[in-house]
């Protein structure tokens, strides 16, 4: 399988220009960013927790980091987008990579205890990468699958590959009777938030469980921790099928879903037309630009079983220097070459020049 665009400060008209939109390719909220200052040197150490499928866009934005600031680093602890959050509220992170936002009534809560009294949070659109439906099928190496019958496969409602909805939709392929293993992660997972929410919004009827981060325990299936323990298991078994971020695809056929009256395979392009059809959640701060995907859209080119992957920080931080930090790590990340260097080393979509006006819009109003 094959793997799958510089920053500018902020002037006054491009702050009016970001009124009253919506869309990720739109504007941000109407309001007035801080003025962003000259790059300055930061020093420190960095802190950031969460989600394992970011691991590698994170990693190519640390070694930016420290290009452009030597004494500057980041470290990522990379498990799963819950504990991410769950670090971050705690404190024990400065920031988090998360494929799932927090809440409203979660940001309403409050008490993250990374940030200083008084402080909002921001949430940055910063990886944006397809989830790709893998499988291990002897003698077949493509399928075409509709919402409904993946719906059933990883319910357990479909049990055979020889199963008539199977059937209908890949009437050439010689589809054997051989057992269905669907693979599920073992951990509470972003990545398995965005394909329920997508079983969700697509499929209800079969897929009853709704968005949820943790697998449904009566469900059955084959549990693997992180990404890599998925793509190890499908791979290491007849008849075995999951949904991994793209990143760990490499080797693995994967699925064409039904997009309306088309078929749409796991890639940065149908990534980035998903994207386009999103909008930002109504009711949030100024700096929390939270999307809601629209898992059902006939869009050209779009593949909607795609995940978000968001680096969460705070206005405010005790330490200023930590402020320095957090703000010129976000600044690389939705950069143009901190999104060009990501996809290089992880096959995720670019975010769109008016997505990174936001974004960096969103980051300029930490300090």
């Amino acid at each position: 399988m094959r793997r799958f665009a510089s920053l500018a400060a902020l002037t006054a008209a491009s702050a009016l220009a970001l009124a009253g939109c919506a869309g990720p390719g739109a504007g941000a909220p109407g309001v007035t960013a801080p003025a962003s200052s000259p790059s300055a040197p930061v020093t420190g150490a960095l802190l950031g927790a969460g989600s394992s499928a970011q691991q590698g866009a994170i990693g190519a934005w640390s070694a930016r980091l420290t290009a452009a600031h030597p004494d500057a680093h980041a470290t990522f602890d990379a498990r799963d987008s819950g504990s991410g959050r769950q670090a971050f509220r705690e404190g024990r992170a400065s920031f988090a990579g998360s494929d799932v936002p927090f809440t409203t009534e979660e940001v309403t809560a409050g008490g993250f205890a990374a940030c200083a009294k008084g402080s909002e949070t921001v949430e940055i659109p910063a990886y944006v990468s397809p989830i790709a439906i893998v499988f291990t099928l002897r003698g077949v190496d493509s399928l075409k699958l509709d919402p409904t019958t993946i719906a059933g496969i990883f319910t357990g409602a479909i049990t055979r590959w020889d199963d008539p909805a199977i059937v209908a939709t890949n009437p050439k392929a010689k589809l054997p009777a051989t057992p269905i293993t669907p693979v599920h992660r073992s951990d509470a997972s972003g990545t398995t938030a965005n394909f329920t929410d997508y079983l969700d919004q697509t499929a209800p009827d079969v897929w009853t469980a709704g968005s949820v981060e943790s697998w449904p325990a009566g469900l059955g299936g084959e549990p693997a921790e992180k990404l890599s323990g998925i793509a190890l298991a499908v791979r290491g078994g007849e008849g075995r099928i999951g949904y991994v971020d793209a990143s760990a695809a490499e080797g693995l056929s994967s699925v064409m879903i039904r997009v309306g009256d088309d078929w749409g395979k796991p890639s940065a392009q149908g990534a980035s037309a998903a994207l386009d059809a999103a909008r930002i959640e109504q009711g949030r701060a100024p700096g929390d630009l939270a999307t809601r995907i629209d898992r059902g859209t006939t869009a050209e080119g779009a593949y909607p079983v795609l995940l978000i992957g968001y680096l969460i920080g705070c206005t405010r931080y005790e330490k200023p220097a930590t402020a320095a930090l957090v703000k010129a790590f976000f600044s690389i990340a939705v950069s143009n070459e901190g999104q060009k260097a990501a996809a290089a080393a992880t096959g995720s979509a670019p975010i769109s020049d008016e997505l990174r006006t936001k974004a960096q819009f969103a980051i300029d109003l930490i300090g």
